[in-house]
């Protein structure tokens, strides 16, 4: 049909080949990518040749001078700068390590670099620095090493004159002074060598490309070998690469370079970048975490803050959409004392919204070994602060660096206003994966918190390609929600998001918004924001799945025993604030003179709370740290003691000069109490203390005295303990019978040894201090005393000392002592052991084989109790081979068990029936001389009939706090005294379940507040009370009108604020507590 030719296509196609192409060979062309901003062989070619557009070096440009402080001194700016400086240069080694070098630098851009752009300082000596003006203002910190080591010359500073301004040298670099690994021991004469101090013009074009062909590039390694955006980005590369070296490096073949990557990433040169409506799925937030102390001392902890801080102001001010959170109201103190023109700045940051204090606790403590009451205090007192300088309290507990979350945690987070919770921790788990990301945690009490883990992993993100990518690739909760917290800047040893991680984010949201495949991230909004967006998922209806119980860490389980000293500072510092505060409290009730010691208790507590930071408290940091704490210790036991004879005396109780003075005690825990104790200072005097709370009854015992307890011997090594309650067996040392008579039972299975000394190879795969590996428990190695002798032989108490020889350097001396029997007192056999430890990797438990059987454990934590396995079914039972407790242990079946009890130590096992106590343990990094020297360690075992109750509870608090004797009047001990009434005047009654925690006055009283928050009217009494067995428990709370007049009680939080009226009538309040409730109450006067 039709005829003629059809009509020929058209084409761009030449119809003749201009010549071969071949394929481009894939790992080539991607292996080449290297090459463009490497600084290795071809660094004088590629874009590393064009970053930089002039320098000036040398005495004409930068002329510098030193004064070099005394011995480790840190002096002030005022103080270094009055002294006289000497001539420097770069070259020259700066030294020892901790010590300090102030640098002034004398400073004049020359004049064929004065027209230029953009100028920076550049500093490097391989260690940290803080940049001063010359009036002193704290500018920028540096990091040395090749990090932040650029300082952005002023304006004003491009005049053809010189200017002056210093240098804070530390000599430490960012994470110590270890010389290799970090973790070892810092090397204590190590010297930094002054590398780099020159006037710089940069070409920002090429820097820019730098960091866009960074990103490209990680697309084109990252993403997904057979999808285009892979293919994509590497050609792209290449193209940048083609583009600059065709272009010969010059300034126009940058501009080019850059037009190409625009058309991957699009226009990423402002904040504008974060402007498109499409929702993002990463929410990024700057972070700097800083170790209060670790392979640092706090003198340097000061200054890491003040450098980083200040690199994040800088950095807000350069990038609108910057967003920085830093928890530890310790830290912002320091600040706020030591640098305060800093501190202003970052209060003006704060009120605009980009500087955001997070966590409401004093310092990022350790959870698992402070008491309850003072992880109450670390919520009190870090909330307290950042509301006075800040107007606001925190909402996210913000805690990602600590070894496992203890089961109580959410409930006080609760308590102290905090209904969320960040970390990231878990991820360091080496046995399980930890299966979720967002997810409510659930307390013993049923309380709840929403809780987010970083699914990048870590709260020190680069802010890479591949650190967006893993915050959706690695979420474990994406049924529920999928967006993830991108948590990035430099951290442990400070500062903080660069530059350099700001520009790499827009560039991925840039990639995400016109390429694809990349999560889209967010800058801008805060962790509260993030938060708020779940929390109205969950409003709507989304379920999220919950978590019950303790975080526990599967890592790091070595952490409850390295340290020994420092553990049995902390717990004796707590039960002496304990003591404070209820006869401080007396004592104010007695008379209005008597003026609450609220700065000097303060000043105690928040010292305390230093020390329970999550590398002081169990024992992870270097020996300097340890130097410090013991100081402060013995500087908060100084401050105690005074404080509690100060309370003792207004109350007429202290009496060292009357002949007619009487020895005299306290009770201060909340029930009646029956003891037998030795008197201290004498040849085996014994005495019987009655009574409480408040005063008790001190009955010097006499041979004549009616008492029970018996010692004989049966063999060579062989001693027969009793009282009317035991019959205790002892061979060698270790128990190989304990009958207990009422029961007709012996708790010690046949042929076993409890009180059994064993000791442990401790060499874990790497964190010395904070490890140990279930492999150890292969090592297992018994150890045999040399001399066993009779130390009392009754009648009110037998003693049996035994002395064993652990190497040629280390020996243990254990006396075992069992009371007579006394009414009211529940029997126990109790060890009291002097240690002198100089081992190696070495790990000293004690043993206690019990005849009791059950599948699971019980641990005393923080208002609680933890239940765990007894076996290794699976890999998560396994993994608890070591676990955290408190002051008892306990392995009870139906009818009847067994409790250890101890006072300091928080290290203890379970595996079948062996009940295992962690003593002493022996690492070499980071502190090489750990636990090296003398110790004094005292535990015991208490039998008892029936399940776990509240006889273990309280005979483990009565352990811990043994009774102080002093000498007060005769007319004390009446019943009818002021301060014997006064001293009871308030009571718990009912449920033996309830403890009456703590006693205190409320912290804004008239008479008792420092005017830091507004004070509340009249004056008050707090008490702190909890349920400690886990089940619903009733209560009265009893006052003496006549003595303490009590108008109202209202159930309050732990930052006590206005609650709900409890009924009061005729002195009493009746309350009513949930399962493992902690409840505070104030008790208005």
């Amino acid at each position: 049909m039709g005829g003629g030719n059809p009509a020929t296509p058209s084409t761009s196609i030449p119809k003749l080949s201009s010549g071969p192409v071949g394929q481009q060979i894939y790992s080539i062309y991607k292996a080449r990518l290297g090459q463009f901003t490497s600084n290795g062989e071809y660094g004088s070619q590629n874009l590393q040749a064009a970053m930089y557009e002039g320098r000036a070096t040398g005495q004409d440009y930068v002329k510098l001078q030193v004064y070099s402080p005394p011995g480790l001194s840190r002096p002030t700016f005022e103080d270094a700068t009055s002294h006289e400086f000497t001539d420097t240069h770069v070259g020259q080694s700066f030294g020892p390590s901790w010590s300090t070098h102030w640098i002034k630098i004398k400073l004049q851009v020359p004049q064929n670099l004065l027209n230029k752009a953009h100028l920076e300082f550049h500093w490097d000596a391989d260690n940290e620095g803080l940049i001063w003006t010359e009036d002193g203002e704290p500018l920028q910190g540096l990091s040395g090493g090749g990090e932040r080591i650029e300082w952005i010359l002023p304006k004003s500073f491009c005049d053809g004159n010189a200017h002056t301004f210093y240098i804070e040298m530390a000599c430490n670099a960012m994470f110590g002074n270890a010389i290799g690994d970090t973790i070892q021991p810092p090397n204590p004469n190590r010297y930094f060598q002054l590398k780099t101090a020159d006037i710089v013009a940069v070409n920002l074009e090429a820097r820019a490309l730098y960091v866009d062909f960074w990103i490209i590039g990680d697309a084109a390694r990252e993403f997904p070998d057979n999808s285009w955006e892979e293919h994509a980005a590497l050609q792209v590369c290449n193209g940048i690469m083609d583009t600059f070296i065709n272009g010969h490096g010059t300034q126009e073949s940058i501009l080019k370079a850059r037009e190409l990557a625009r058309k991957y990433i699009g226009n990423v040169d402002s904040s504008k970048v974060y402007e498109s409506d499409k929702d993002p799925h990463v929410y990024a937030i700057g972070h700097c975490h800083i170790d209060t102390c670790w392979l640092w001392p706090w003198a340097e902890t000061k200054r890491k803050i003040a450098r980083s801080w200040a690199n994040q102001c800088d950095l807000m001010d350069r990038y609108p959409e910057h967003r920085f959170t830093c928890s530890q109201a310790q830290q912002y103190r320091w600040l706020e004392t030591l640098y305060p023109k800093l501190f202003d700045r970052v209060k003006t940051k704060v009120k605009e919204g980009t500087f955001q204090p997070v966590g409401g606790s004093w310092v990022e403590h350790d959870t698992n070994l402070p008491s309850g009451e003072s992880l109450v205090r670390q919520f009190l007192y870090g909330q307290r602060y950042f509301q006075s300088r800040f107007g606001e309290r925190c909402t996210t507990f913000w805690i990602p660096d600590t070894f496992g979350y203890s089961s109580q945690l959410p409930q006080l987070c609760r308590l102290a206003g905090m209904p969320r919770f960040f970390t990231q921790k878990l991820s360091w788990n080496n046995i399980n994966t930890f299966p979720h990301t967002t997810f409510n945690w659930v307390a013993l009490d049923g309380s709840q918190v929403l809780c987010h883990m970083a699914p990048d992993e870590t709260y020190t993100a680069s802010a890479h390609f591949g650190d967006v990518s893993r915050s959706i690739s690695q979420h474990k909760s994406m049924d529920q929600d999928d967006t993830g917290l991108l948590v990035f800047g430099k951290g442990d040893g400070g500062g903080g998001p660069t530059f350099e991680m700001l520009e790499k984010l827009r560039r991925c949201r840039g990639l995400s918004d016109k390429t694809g495949l990349l999560p889209r991230v967010k800058m801008g909004d805060s962790v509260e924001d993030y938060f708020a967006r779940l929390e109205k998922k969950a409003q709507n209806g989304t379920e999220f799945v919950t978590w019950y119980g303790e975080l526990y860490l599967e890592l790091h389980r070595g952490t409850y025993t390295s340290q020994a000293y420092n553990k049995r500072n902390n717990r004796q510092s707590e039960i002496m604030l304990h003591d404070i505060e209820y006869l401080a409290t007396m004592a104010t009730l007695k008379d209005s003179s008597y003026k609450y010691p609220k700065k000097e208790v303060d000043d105690i507590w928040e010292d305390v709370l230093l020390c329970q930071f999550h590398d002081c408290l169990p024992g992870s940091a270097i020996e300097m740290c340890y130097r410090d704490s013991d100081e402060l210790y013995a500087r908060v036991l100084k401050a105690g003691v005074k404080l509690l004879k100060g309370a003792l005396s207004f109350l007429g109780l202290d009496d060292t000069t009357s002949s007619k003075s009487e020895l005299k005690t306290i009770n201060t825990l909340p029930w009646y109490r029956v003891e037998i104790i030795k008197l201290p200072g004498t040849e085996g005097d014994f005495a019987a203390i009655t009574g409480g709370p408040g005063l008790a009854n001190v009955e010097t015992l006499t041979k004549a005295s009616r008492s029970t307890a018996r010692i004989r011997k049966i063999d060579d090594g062989v001693f027969e303990m009793r009282n009317d309650d035991f019959i205790v067996h002892i061979e060698n040392g270790a128990i190989t019978s304990l009958v207990d008579l009422a029961e007709d039972r012996d708790i010690i299975p046949n042929g076993q040894k409890a009180n059994q000394l064993v000791i442990f190879d401790d060499k874990p795969l790497y964190w010395q201090a904070w490890d140990v590996e279930v492999y150890h428990l292969r090592s297992r190695e018994e150890l045999q005393p040399s001399t066993i002798y009779v130390v009392d032989d009754g009648p009110h108490m037998v003693s049996l000392c035994t002395e064993t020889k652990i190497s040629e350097q280390s020996w243990i001396k254990t006396t075992i002592s069992l009371a007579a029997s006394i009414e009211g007192q529940s029997s126990y056999v109790s060890m009291s052991s002097e240690v002198e430890w100089h081992e190696t990797m070495r790990f000293l438990k004690v043993e206690f084989p019990v005849d009791v059987m059950n599948t699971e454990a019980s641990y005393e934590t923080q208002y609680g109790i933890v239940r765990r396995p007894t076996h290794y079914n699976t890999s998560w039972d396994m993994a608890k081979f070591e676990v955290c407790c408190h002051k008892w242990a306990d392995l009870s079946e139906a009818g009847y068990g067994v409790s250890i009890l101890n006072d300091s130590k928080y290290g203890f096992a379970v595996a079948g029936n062996v009940m295992r106590l962690s003593l002493l343990r022996a690492p070499k990094a980071p502190d090489a001389h750990a636990d090296m020297g003398h110790h004094h360690i005292k535990y015991a075992i208490l039998p008892h009939s029936g399940p776990l109750n509240h006889r273990t509870v309280r005979t483990a608090r009565n352990f811990n706090h043994p009774f102080q004797l002093f000498r007060g009047p005769p007319s004390a001990s009446d019943k009818h005294s002021s301060a014997f009434r006064l001293l009871s005047s308030i009571r718990l009654t009912g449920s033996p379940a309830l403890i009456l925690d703590s006693i205190k006055r409320g912290e804004d009283d008239e008479d008792v507040s420092r005017g830091e928050l507004p004070n509340r009217k009249g004056r008050s009494i707090i008490v702190r009370i909890y349920e400690s067995l886990g089940g619903k428990a009733r209560g009265v709370i009893e006052v003496n009108r006549a003595v303490v007049d009590v108008k109202k009680v209202e159930k309050t939080n732990v930052l006590e604020d206005d609650g709900e009226k409890v009924a009061f009538e005729e002195g009493k309040a009746k309350i009513e507590l949930r399962a493992f409730e902690v409840a505070t109450f104030r008790l208005q006067l």
